[in-house]
């Protein structure tokens, strides 16, 4: 994560569905678990969470159903109201902004594309993605150019003229994504945005959302349910379970180490190999190189698998992007995880 002061900064948040939240939040004895919590006549949607993320930053935040993930992205643009703690958002509390303040907030700063498309179903694809500008009163010429740029982003050139029912299901998740980059957004918030899509549009997509992250450099904040799909999209991971946040970390050590029970069991059918980087496993040189050709540090250990089984040195050099070796790999270590710990 950037070392830049973070795009959005949380500190003990708690969100509470009930009868005088605030009241009862001032009154709570510390410690109170979800259950405690409930059988008081509360859910804890969001439980005392603590979390940055920082520019340019892909934050994925995944639970089962009911975790608090999509209450918690929320709380970050301020759907919700937050029952205690705070948020700043660019060092700003956007607890403190006004209604016209965060209406201007969310227009100029923030995108949000969610799991129903939310297209409005007589406009055009060009006309839908434009419709943002025009709420936002920019005149028609403008925003026919703006629209027209993202349309080709997405890769729906040519489609400007189309209506939503003449589109596939992929094609019009591409028209929300469009909509929401028309602003040219500096955060982005995706609520489960393609657990629509069948599985091959899906993987189709997640390409594509890899493209413009690469293109673009949005901070974001990512909700799926999806384990895969989190580890190949994200920076780091948040995990939640009962409204709180039981372990947030790169997909590299959520997988290596794993903090609580619950996280271990998301983790436990996971192919390891093929999520853990060369660039992780690298210890520090201590004054000696190891002989030999480098491997990649954005390598994984399932791509070096026929080089760590038929290299005979015990560590093997790990070089940065640019050529630089930044550390040793031990080739042990890195068959246990391809093969198990028993290699």
């Amino acid at each position: 994560m950037s070392e830049q002061t973070p795009v959005i900064s949380a500190r003990n948040v708690w969100k509470l569905f009930g009868a005088e939240p605030r009241k009862y939040l001032a009154a709570m004895p510390a410690g109170r678990s979800y259950d405690e919590i409930r059988a008081d006549g509360y859910i804890a949607g969001v439980k005392n969470v603590d979390i940055d993320v920082g520019r340019g930053e892909m934050l994925v935040i995944m639970g089962l159903s009911g975790s608090g993930k999509s209450t918690l992205v929320r709380c970050f643009s301020r759907l919700h109201d937050i029952t205690g703690g705070t948020i700043a958002v660019e060092g700003q509390d956007i607890m403190s902004l006004s209604e016209n303040e965060l209406i201007e907030l969310r227009r100029r700063k923030m995108g949000m594309v969610f799991q129903s498309f939310g297209l409005l179903p007589h406009r055009t694809v060009l006309e839908n993605v434009a419709f943002p500008l025009e709420m936002r009163g920019q005149d028609r010429h403008a925003r026919r150019e703006r629209a027209l740029e993202v349309i080709k982003l997405v890769g729906l050139e040519g489609r400007e003229d189309y209506f939503p029912r003449e589109l596939s299901g992929g094609q019009q998740q591409r028209v929300g994504i469009a909509r929401s980059l028309a602003i040219e957004p500096d955060i982005w918030f995706l609520d489960e945005p393609f657990s629509a899509l069948d599985p091959l549009i899906r993987r189709e997509m997640q390409d594509e959302f890899l493209r413009l992250q690469d293109m673009l450099g949005k901070t974001i904040v990512f909700i799926t349910h999806d384990f895969d799909e989190a580890l190949r999209l994200a920076d780091r991971i948040a995990i939640m379970k009962e409204g709180a946040i039981e372990q947030c970390d790169t997909p590299d050590r959520i997988v290596l180490d794993p903090q609580t029970d619950y996280v271990r069991k998301f983790t436990e059918d996971i192919d390891k190999a093929r999520v853990v980087h060369a660039a992780v496993l690298a210890r520090p040189l201590n004054g000696s190189v190891p002989d030999g050709e480098p491997v990649e540090a954005g390598a994984t250990v399932r791509d070096l698998a026929r080089q760590l089984v038929n290299d005979n040195r015990a560590s093997l050099p790990v070089a940065d992007k640019g050529g630089t070796v930044i550390g040793a790999l031990d080739r042990r270590e890195a068959l246990e995880i391809l093969l198990g710990a028993e290699a």
